[in-house]
């Protein structure tokens, strides 16, 4: 069913910034805020201003550190592409943040994961048959997030594949996208505009 997001906003929802909270005017800003405003506002960030990098401009000394923290995540912890949106995915169903869904499903799907594994995360399947790695990290969310309980099977097995400073990465990850999803549903971020709902959320 299509979503009219553009029109049938929350009424508590800002049109331009798309959360409950009006973007902040660039020139409002002290210098830090001024280069986080510029640094969402160009071209290649997946939402720009309408998204947590907007929203982050509220508080502007976090920026640079959770900046830092997400660079040395996505390119320097050693995770393949691919197990690090797995990693993403699997956190964004728990926590059932359609932002995250949309932002990060294609790019999942660009770095390799198959339909099978992105089906069975949104749909919460089984994760029987599904490539072992892929598998146990989507495990790995579920326990965290849902029983808030690691076994120690999942436990052994990761730490097997990863090694305890990896694994401990790994967990960082989800726990970084985790916080970015309590943070949309605080101001009920909208999807941009223009796309389509893809995670079901009753």
């Amino acid at each position: 069913m299509k979503q009219e997001n553009t029109v049938d906003l929350p009424p508590d929802v800002d049109p331009k910034s798309r959360f409950r909270l009006p973007l902040p005017r660039r020139e409002d800003l002290d210098e830090a805020g001024r280069r986080d405003f510029d640094r969402a506002n160009s071209p290649g960030l997946i939402a720009g201003l309408q998204g947590p990098a907007g929203i982050r401009l509220y508080s502007p000394g976090i920026s640079p550190h959770l900046s830092a923290l997400n660079t040395y995540l996505r390119q320097q912890a050693g995770f393949p592409p691919a197990i690090r949106e797995v990693a993403i995915l699997a956190t964004a169903r728990e926590m059932d943040s359609q932002f995250e869904w949309v932002a990060h499903e294609g790019e999942a799907l660009k770095e390799g994961v198959s339909q099978a594994v992105v089906e069975a995360i949104k749909h919460r399947r089984s994760t029987e048959g599904l490539p072992q790695d892929e598998a146990l990290v989507i495990e790995l969310a579920r326990q965290l997030w849902r029983d808030h309980k690691v076994k120690p099977e999942i436990f052994a097995r990761l730490k097997d594949i990863y090694g305890p400073r990896q694994l401990i990465d790994l967990v960082v990850l989800m726990g970084t996208y985790a916080n970015t999803a309590a943070m949309l549903a605080l101001v009920d971020m909208q999807i941009p505009e223009g796309k389509e709902p893809l995670l079901p959320i009753p």
